[in-house]
């Protein structure tokens, strides 16, 4: 289908069936365009990608939809919202002018290399009144939020401890992720993200300090190279509360399995895990720990990839406006940030 140049109109309060633009087609893109179409109530209005390929694949999930190079393909569609799926130096700028064309923004994570580009972002959808919202997909998974419940029911009494993990024993297949000025960073920026994200967000916390942290690459500190990036980090935060926040994330890690992912709680009434299932990256449990006794909360199978994506999609629906929870998503910038210059 053609595509037709026309101005961006402004989205309705309410869109019983929003029209959505996908920007970045690779394996992520396609996968969550597929979980929003099975969700139902959307129209893949557009699709855009530089290779051709990639354009055509998804044209097979959505084959009435107008095609593309780039975002001004989408945009001329007028769409209601847009996912974006691509490098994450393009993110803040792509994100910045999909909303002050009037379009709500679904974006892969980090929205922005640090926490100036963030904060510029949300200025932009504050400003514009539209919905943002990044792929924090881990908040949408039956274990982690079984664990959240617990903590901040006081079934666990204070919870005076976190300890997470996220080690890949592959990492990134694409170039980009290597170059810190492509990339924002490594796998802190890349993995560490989620783990800081379902710390604060299980906790309820707002900014927490950085105590300690260390970065490293092929197992030496990271040299002075402004374009290297970390295949692996430590990092020790607080929360104003008290609560000792630490985290590991790595690249590459010889760790005997596809990936160790994990969120252990500890207070004073109990404790609480979350672990993935023989090395998986899909399939975790969550348990609540007695002392030496241990009950299981919750064991796989759970589809919960593309949740975050058909949340955004359904709140998009009821209404597209501006929402305050995104604020976080600077917070969470900030303590990158935090960590990286610690490390330095």
């Amino acid at each position: 289908m053609p595509l037709n140049a026309a101005s961006v109109a402004p989205a309705p309060a309410a869109l019983p069936r929003p029209r959505i633009a996908f920007l970045g087609l690779g394996w992520i893109g396609r996968q969550r365009m597929a979980a929003m179409l099975e969700a139902g109530d959307i129209e893949v209005a557009a699709l855009a990608d530089p290779d051709p390929e990639a354009v055509q694949a998804a044209l097979d999930l959505a084959p009435d939809a107008a095609t593309g190079r780039d975002l001004c393909a989408l945009l001329d569609q007028r769409p209601d919202g847009i996912v974006i799926a691509t490098p994450s130096a393009l993110h803040a700028e792509q994100s910045i002018r999909a909303l002050d064309a009037g379009a709500a923004v679904f974006c892969q994570k980090p929205l922005g290399r640090d926490a100036r580009e963030t904060a510029a972002v949300l200025r932009a959808a504050r400003q514009a009144d539209r919905l943002l919202a990044t792929d924090l997909s881990y908040r949408h998974a039956a274990a982690f939020i079984a664990l959240r419940d617990l903590i901040r029911s006081g079934d666990l009494g204070h919870v005076h401890a976190l300890d997470l993990t996220f080690h890949n024993a592959y990492g990134p297949d694409k170039p980009w992720f290597r170059d810190r000025r492509l990339s924002g960073g490594g796998c802190l920026i890349d993995l560490g993200i989620h783990l800081i994200d379902l710390a604060l967000w299980s906790l309820g916390a707002g900014d927490v300090r950085c105590l300690a942290a260390h970065i490293r690459r092929d197992g030496r500190p990271l040299s002075a190279d402004p374009d290297a990036v970390e295949d692996f980090a430590l990092a020790t935060l607080e929360t104003d509360q008290g609560t000792v926040i630490r985290l590991a994330c790595s690249w590459n890690l010889p760790a005997g399995q596809d990936a160790v992912i994990g969120m252990e709680a500890f207070g004073t009434a109990g404790g609480g895990a979350v672990r993935n299932i023989g090395g998986s990256f899909l399939d975790f449990g969550a348990w609540r720990h007695h002392g030496t006794a241990s009950q299981a909360l919750v064991t796989p199978p759970d589809a919960w990839g593309g949740r975050a994506g058909a949340a955004w999609a359904t709140q998009l629906r009821r209404g597209g406006g501006f929402d305050p929870q995104a604020e976080a998503l600077v917070t969470l910038a900030r303590t990158l940030d935090a960590i990286y210059a610690r490390a330095a």
